[in-house]
């Protein structure tokens, strides 16, 4: 939604866990419909419950009752799309991670589907490489394989996770995904290596 940000707990390198709400925006006016949705809301089913009850005495046709029972839901359906509307005041952390980049700063006007975040997850990093398709035939999901980083200079135990199922006619090369064994959380998005499969040259 677009509005105004009240308060943010959101800075770079900030580690969150899954819900942790981390902006929230003015919502006055959203909160105001929905306590008018509500109070529709309240209404509409004491005039159900009236007209339920002059229809058990024959003082109401069933049309009237029908037609009280369609106005309680359609209120009913108005006081949902409000509080939807209110919840989005609120922007909680989908996933654990840690914040790698902040777009916005307090009180700033942000407008609706523009960028706050970006979060990194704690998962263990999905690594991506390009494989020779000439290689194909060796590998395989599960195969492992040693992968050689260049910022952090060290060399990790990592596997085949997945295959793609095109080759790149152009490339002559095979897109793959691998998960690398990385006990002391060394690996960051964006770090670059080598991959080490043990073929012979």
């Amino acid at each position: 939604m677009a509005g105004r940000l009240q308060s943010m707990d959101a800075h770079l390198g900030r580690h969150v866990e899954k819900g942790d709400v981390m902006f929230r925006l003015d919502c006055g006016e959203p909160q105001a419909r929905l306590k008018m949705a509500s109070a529709e809301l309240a209404g509409a089913r004491e005039s159900l419950r009236a007209k339920a009850g002059l229809r058990k005495l024959d003082a109401a046709g069933d049309t009237e009752v029908a037609l009280a029972r369609a106005a309680s839901e359609r209120a009913a359906a108005a006081q949902t799309l409000a509080q939807a509307q209110v919840d989005y005041c609120t922007v909680a952390a989908p996933f654990a991670g840690r914040i790698a980049r902040v777009y916005v700063r307090p009180y700033e006007t942000v407008n609706a589907g523009a960028p706050l975040i970006d979060l990194v997850s704690d998962g263990p990093p999905r690594l991506r490489l390009n494989l020779p398709s000439r290689q194909m035939a060796s590998v395989k999901v599960g195969s492992h394989f040693k992968l050689d980083v260049i910022e952090t200079g060290k060399q990790y135990e990592a596997r085949v996770t997945a295959i793609n199922a095109r080759v790149d006619a152009v490339a002559q090369t095979i897109e793959l995904e691998g998960r690398a064994e990385d006990p002391g959380h060394e690996l960051l998005p964006g770090m670059s290596g080598i991959a080490n499969f043990g073929f012979s040259r």
